[in-house]
């Protein structure tokens, strides 16, 4: 069974720095693309961003680009989420989800929500302004 936990979400000064992590059991991440998502309160859940399988490819939400990167560890079964230049509205809870397949996120963008099978429970970030 697919499973994720993420961790790091914390209270951080606006311009400050955070990173996040999604540890994964019950799967190979060989197999599967993992995406961040958030969700601030009173809003819909948004993309953050995505990797592929083999790591070689990623996208960005257009407002986290510049500031925000996504890496992935296959040997320690993790997935990274570096934010930097936080800012009050990146207050949220993130959440790490896995989508089957491989993709060229870079060219084709993020699979739609919809498409990923499993889903952690979330961590808390909130950026004080």
């Amino acid at each position: 069974q697919l499973h994720l936990v993420e961790s790091g979400g914390n209270l951080v000064q606006s311009g400050g720095s955070l990173e996040l992590s999604c540890v994964v059991s019950g799967f190979s991440l060989d197999y599967y693309g993992i995406g961040w998502f958030r969700q601030a309160p009173g809003k819909e859940r948004e993309g953050v961003a995505c990797i592929s399988s083999g790591g070689g490819s990623t996208n960005y939400a257009d407002s986290m680009k510049g500031r925000f990167a996504i890496s992935r560890n296959n040997v320690k079964n993790t997935i990274y989420l570096e934010m930097n230049s936080l800012k009050p509205e990146d207050t949220a809870a993130y959440y790490c989800a896995a989508v089957p397949g491989s993709g060229s996120y870079y060219y084709t963008g993020c699979p739609s929500e919809y498409e990923y099978v499993s889903w952690g429970q979330g961590t808390h970030v909130t950026v004080s302004s």
